[in-house]
């Protein structure tokens, strides 16, 4: 099995494209203010929502659903990396996140 592409929190620029697999209630706590959201359970039904000749950098809480979610994009014709560490290393790095709550944002 080939590994997996994978790249730190530091790769992504606000030129990224970034995919937030996680659900909901966590993208409203706390996300990355450019990055689309598709959680996993609706990547396979929602990928043509994703573009086709841009590098994706796949994100979640820690770098397992995003996992996940990179291989199959890879798998399905796409050039998508894992973010190393997903939100949590983005919270550890203290960079800019927004929330749809109104709150502070946080990783939840």
């Amino acid at each position: 099995m080939d590994s997996l592409p994978s790249v730190t929190v530091d790769a992504i620029t606000e030129k990224t494209t970034v995919l937030d697999v996680r659900e909901d209630d966590e993208w409203e706590a706390g996300h990355i203010a450019h990055a689309q959201h598709i959680p996993l359970g609706d990547v396979m039904s929602r990928y043509s929502e994703l573009p086709a000749d841009e590098e994706i950098h796949v994100i979640c809480r820690s770098g397992g659903r995003s996992a996940r979610v990179t291989a199959w994009l890879n798998q399905n014709g796409f050039d998508a990396v894992n973010v190393s560490g997903g939100m949590g290393a983005w919270m550890d790095a203290q960079r800019d996140m927004v929330s749809e709550t109104g709150a502070a944002p946080y990783v939840k």
